[in-house]
């Protein structure tokens, strides 16, 4: 055997002088490693990066969760508990877990730690961090760090087994003697981390496994932390202990984000988050890391998020079901061979849109496999044997959950897509193949049915994303949305209120635009639920106004006609109207001049002076609310109801408005449902759908219509079409 190629002895004026000789060498060779430790582990770059990353310029802490999610033993229905609220708009899976514990104290508890995680959970990145956190004594400061890339390893082509590699490793810290390497194993001196347990190939497996056993049974007083996917072959290995690495939480995703950019664009971090906490689809997407960087490359780039999250998705499951492995040169070994990247995603689609369409977020494996079956069984040449068609059907899930993380096992023998964004962006595929492959009348069928539902508004704002032209499901949800109110006289008469106010002003905005508003206005006050509180400073949020025209602010853009119809309806309001409240509304009243020449804006031409005159009359009724509060109380309780009513009966005469609808609960959930689909059909149009001019101005032209108008639309449509192919 070669001597050492240095002197081993350490300087004791420059070490402990307490220390024995093995912990003297030991600090030496952590000192002189620590370059190579630095060179391996210091930077990562993952997806589209254009250079390498500092490590701890972005690195977040990890959580683990120390039961394993997919071993708790729970029925679906107590998932459904936890997940998804009784007003269910998106369940919140990420409440399915355990307490979390910091992953570094889990190294520090376990000398022996298996970490697993779902693709892109970034276990590699936390190795990492763990050896570069030991380089740097801050944990296991009395050990040698030493990180191993279990793949590189396997495929090496001498073939070395484990204790030569990590020996070869030592060799380049300069020491050249095995006794001494083998006598600081024996002793427990090394912290060994090897990487990627799953990325090993099916043929080197078996012998991967077996010499990490030996490794760690003869060498067991060394700390060994090993990464392995979920779901990947089952390894057992008695001594270690096994932990889940933990989705971010939402301080976990602001952190990122802000060590992201800090040394990027500072400014962006914060609307980054911003951003993100807006959406909720596209926050489940950054509970993931890899899925996060590709969030923070996107945003890096555009300032923003692409108005079609229908792209952002589709780059998300490619990332999974394609990029991530080829980008790392690493091949999954083919668990069916007819079973391509393509046909994993028609099968997923398939998958989704049956559970989708049952309300079904958790599945039991034996429905997931039946559906592989049925699908696999019509592949070219697929053995249709029923115990292979089994067999395949298991080892097809299986892969679809290791390689891709797609699928999880939330509890025991209970399956969900990963994300619910998958879930509905699988489903929308599924829709818009049937839609425009085979035009299903099933499809149009169950489609109508879901247009109200909260659950499949993210699905229709992806399908029409999805098809090459939008027109016909468009088209379809406009005539489903009229046909939810058309029998209700009272509702259509409000409607035609709604209309006949809107053509009376004279505007710049669209039609549908000052429909919406007397829509909001009034809704706002009859069942402030569907629209929420409008603000005249503020302009609209989240009304049907904003969403048809984002810029709106009524204080500023809005005719003055709708202004002064603001102001005299928010004086109807019994919970806001006193003396002062009522003063304020008239002065803002007679500030606006809604006289101009011409202007008419009900059936009655009224001047200024007219309603001026009669609220001050109606004004000087109540008593001085300053000179004695307790006096206009007791006036206001025998007197105020007969007041209001006055006031209405004026603003009712005078603008037409403030009308007291009486709608019954049963009428307000229907028109909360026409608002509410609406609102969708508003937000896909908006959307970066193809649609043509023609589809979108019938929609836009008929929209908040009652059906009397719209089928006088239709008829003129036709006379025109008719007219014109007669000429």
């Amino acid at each position: 055997m070669a001597k050492p190629s240095v002197a081993l002895e350490p300087q004791t004026d420059k070490l402990e002088q307490n220390a024995s000789p093995i912990d003297l060498i030991v600090q030496e060779l952590r000192q002189k490693g620590s370059a190579n430790i630095q060179q391996k582990c210091g930077t990562m770059r993952v997806l589209d990066m254009s250079q390498p990353i500092n490590l701890n310029n972005i690195y977040t802490s990890v959580n683990v969760l120390e039961k394993i999610s997919g071993r708790r033993r729970l029925e679906i229905a107590n998932l459904i508990k936890i997940c998804v609220p009784e007003d269910f708009d998106r369940p919140g899976f990420g409440k399915v877990c355990e307490e979390r514990v910091s992953g570094i104290k889990a190294v520090e508890k376990y000398s022996k730690l298996l970490v697993l995680g779902k693709p892109g959970a970034g276990k590699t990145t936390f190795l990492k961090h763990l050896a570069i956190q030991c380089n740097l004594g801050i944990i296991q400061a009395d050990k040698i760090p030493v990180f191993i890339s279990l793949k590189n390893f396997a495929e090496a082509k001498t073939k070395p087994n484990l204790l030569e590699s990590l020996t070869q490793q030592v060799s380049g810290f300069l020491i050249d003697d095995e006794e001494l390497i083998e006598k600081l194993l024996i002793q427990g001196n090394f912290f060994i981390l090897l990487d990627g347990l799953d990325e090993v190939r099916e043929k080197d497996s078996n012998r991967i496994f077996k010499e990490i056993i030996y490794l760690s049974e003869h060498f067991y007083a060394n700390s060994f932390v090993i990464t392995c996917r979920l779901a990947a072959k089952e390894y057992t290995f008695e001594q270690f202990t096994e932990v889940e690495i933990a989705d971010f939480d939402d301080q976990q995703i602001f952190t990122f984000a802000k060590h992201w950019f800090q040394h990027k664009s500072p400014s962006k971090a914060e609307l980054f988050i911003q951003n993100i906490k807006a959406n909720q689809a596209i926050k489940e997407l950054a509970t993931n890391p890899l899925l996060l960087t590709m969030l923070c490359l996107v945003f890096e780039e555009l300032d923003k998020f692409p108005s079609n999250y229908l792209e952002l998705y589709k780059e998300g499951v490619d990332i999974l079901l394609k990029h991530w492995d080829a980008k790392r040169n690493i091949e999954r070994d083919k668990i069916y061979k007819n079973l391509s990247l393509q046909s994993k995603e028609d099968l997923l689609s398939k998958i989704a849109l049956i559970t989708f369409k049952r309300g079904e977020y958790f599945f039991k494996p034996k429905e997931i496999k039946q559906h592989i079956t049925d699908y696999i069984r019509n592949l070219p040449g697929a053995n249709t044997a029923p115990e292979a068609l089994q067999l395949d059907s298991e080892a097809v899930l299986k892969s679809i959950e290791a390689q891709h993380g797609l699928l999880v096992e939330r509890a025991k023998g209970i399956y969900s897509f990963s994300h619910l964004t998958f879930h509905e962006y699988f489903t929308a595929r599924a829709i818009a193949d049937n839609l425009e492959k085979i035009n299903s009348e099933n499809t149009w069928e169950f489609l109508g049915e879901k247009i109200t539902y909260k659950s499949w508004r993210e699905v229709f704002l992806l399908t029409v994303g999805m098809l090459s032209s939008a027109d016909k499901l468009l088209l379809f949800m406009k005539q489903k949305i009229d046909e939810l109110i058309a029998q209700d006289q009272d509702l259509q008469k409000f409607l035609t209120w709604v209309n006949r106010k809107s053509c009376a002003v004279s505007s710049n905005f669209k039609p549908v635009i000052v429909r919406a508003f007397y829509l909001d206005l009034d809704l706002a006050r009859a069942y402030g639920v569907i629209c929420g509180s409008l603000d005249l400073a503020r302009g609209f949020d989240k009304t049907l106004t904003r969403a048809l025209s984002p810029d709106l602010t009524l204080d500023l853009a809005l005719d003055r006609v709708l202004a002064l119809n603001f102001t005299l309806d928010l004086a109807l309001d019994p919970d806001r109207v006193h003396a002062d409240v009522f003063k304020r509304a008239i002065n803002h009243a007679t500030a606006i001049d809604f006289g101009l020449e011409g202007n008419k804006d009900s059936d009655k031409v009224v001047s200024p002076t007219s309603l001026s005159e009669s609220l001050e009359q109606l004004n000087k009724q109540l008593p001085h609310f300053d000179k004695d509060r307790e006096q206009f109380r007791a006036w206001w309780k025998d007197n105020g109801g007969a007041w209001i009513e006055k006031l209405r009966a004026m603003i009712v005469y005078y603008r037409d408005i403030g009308h007291h609808w009486q709608f019954s609960n049963q009428q307000k959930e229907m028109l909360k449902k026409y608002y509410e689909a609406n609102q969708l059909l508003v937000h896909c149009l908006n959307s970066d759908c193809y649609v043509t001019q023609k589809a979108r101005q019938e929609i836009e032209e008929t929209m908040l219509l009652p059906i009397v108008e719209i089928e006088q639309y239709k008829n003129s449509f036709l006379e025109q079409r008719l007219q014109s192919r007669l000429v």
